[in-house]
């Protein structure tokens, strides 16, 4: 027995030793965040932004679809909001209005007067046979209740599958595929610096190469806070050259299902299309990672079952029935990702 307790003291003290350094301290503009993402990752970038609209000034979403389109069911995640059909449509935009207002009114999320100034990127790809266009149009809709059509747009790619489309990977699939990691080089497209010019207005030109700090860093203190079980042990952060001395903007870019640093390491991150841009234009980029997760899982003091073998974002319940608001597991560990980039910057650091 004595044994086994010292063995699994060694053990703890190894994995200490060989964990990913602490999320920095960057003094990062709290109050002007803009988030983006693919497929799941889309989904979570219109929960976030919906939940936390003071602060959120734009959402960028490829292959995504309506706040809470799931409500709760997996089944309805699979058929109303990635399929749709006459007997199983999306959500309207007066009926999931309506949710955003009930949970506004509770208190769930913030205030949906806070939508109102954002602005709004949206693709859809014309190869796209996982999130069909019908669910897009839906979301498109659904801004257009608070938004001005001035600041949405609105973006078709005709040859484009089911991925995010970015000039630098390159090793990126064929345009018109939608297979792993699902990056793909569509001739002429820069999803990433035509969402970020639009959300964030001119930019200077890209960098020739990203000459930051790609981190690696511990997200175990921000997921076992939330109480989340479908998140990995590490995340990625991208901090530009002089962004350790504070003072940048941060935008969130959430992976999409198959993409978790578990499956395909660092590629979404260093080829998803944003670091260049972010180098040149005093950005840090906050990459947050889920994990492949099918049975038993701990999350805080008890162990629960978590269905999710993709590693998708939680945008049908799989971690709480609160996944699409403030108290959501997963929306919690990236606020609180956020105010730790957001602290002042520590001397020395």
């Amino acid at each position: 027995m004595r044994f086994i307790a010292s063995s699994a003291v060694a053990l703890l003290i190894a994995s200490a030793a060989h964990a990913a350094p602490p999320l920095p301290a960057l003094g990062v503009q709290a109050d002007h965040i803009t988030v983006s993402g693919i497929s799941s990752g889309g989904y979570m970038a219109v929960q976030f932004h919906v939940a936390h609209s003071t602060i959120v000034d734009g959402v960028g979403v490829l292959a995504g679809g309506p706040y809470e389109c799931a409500a709760g069911s997996m089944w309805q995640a699979l058929s109303n909001c990635m399929e749709p059909s006459d007997s199983k449509p999306v959500p309207d935009a007066a009926a999931t209005a309506a949710r955003v207002a009930e949970d506004a009114a509770a208190g769930r999320i913030d205030p949906v007067a806070g939508l109102a100034a954002d602005r709004v990127w949206l693709l859809t790809g014309g190869q796209d046979r996982t999130v069909a266009r019908p669910v897009m149009d839906a979301l498109d809709a659904l801004y257009r209740r608070w938004v001005a059509a001035t600041q949405i747009a609105y973006v078709t790619v005709p040859d484009a599958g089911h991925a995010m489309l970015s000039l630098d990977d390159p090793q990126a699939n064929a345009c018109n595929t939608s297979e792993p990691p699902y990056i793909n080089r569509c001739e002429g497209i820069d999803a990433a610096g035509q969402l970020l010019a639009h959300l964030l207005g001119p930019r200077q030109p890209k960098a020739a190469a990203a000459t930051g700090e790609l981190l690696a860093f511990d997200q175990a203190p921000f997921t076992r806070a939330a109480d989340s079980a479908g998140m990995g042990g590490t995340g990625y952060a991208y901090i530009p050259t002089g962004c350790r001395a504070g003072g940048c903007q941060v935008h969130v870019a959430f992976h999409g299902c198959r993409q978790s640093a578990d499956q395909i390491g660092d590629r979404f991150a260093t080829g998803a299309g944003y670091n260049r841009w972010a180098e040149a234009n005093r950005l840090v980029v906050l990459y947050p990672q889920t994990t492949p997760r099918y049975g038993w899982a701990w999350s805080g003091n008890w162990p629960r079952w978590v269905f999710n073998p993709k590693a998708c974002w939680d945008w049908w319940g799989y971690e709480s029935v609160d996944y699409a608001t403030r108290n959501g597991p997963q929306i919690k560990a990236v606020k609180a990702m956020l105010d730790q980039l957001a602290r002042p910057v520590t001397p020395g650091q």
